[in-house]
């Protein structure tokens, strides 16, 4: 069974999909884009887009009773693989070992312009 989560923490979905759905003893978060939820404002930087964007993650998972210790695979969607490395940085303070499974693909476009995209998939 599925259960749609939502949280005004994140951004609202702009099309017909969910923020997050929990099926059974997963969560599958939809791809965050690093806009502030608050404002609508997208910071200036691959550093400071990936922290907003993992800031919306923790925001789906919190809503759905979950961590983001409890992620088990991510996608990292990138508007230039030039931006991997401070892209890295900033994940790399944000998940601890053990590490959840990753890919990380460049993409022609993103959302509103966007240097990052974060989606998840999380033990609840």
């Amino acid at each position: 069974m599925k259960e749609v989560i939502s949280t005004t923490s994140a951004p609202a979905a702009i099309g017909p999909y969910s923020q997050a759905i929990k099926c059974g003893s997963l969560l599958f978060c939809s791809g965050q884009i690093p806009v502030n939820p608050a404002t609508g404002e997208v910071p200036e930087g691959i550093q400071a887009q990936t922290e907003q964007s993992l800031a919306n993650v923790k925001a789906l998972l919190a809503a759905a009773g979950t961590s983001i210790d409890r992620v088990v695979k991510t996608t990292v969607f990138l508007a230039d693989m030039s931006l991997f490395g401070p892209m890295n940085e900033v994940y790399g303070r944000t998940f601890s070992e053990p590490f959840p499974a990753r890919s990380a693909v460049a993409v022609r476009e993103l959302p509103k312009q966007v240097l990052v995209e974060i989606e998840v998939i999380a033990e609840v």
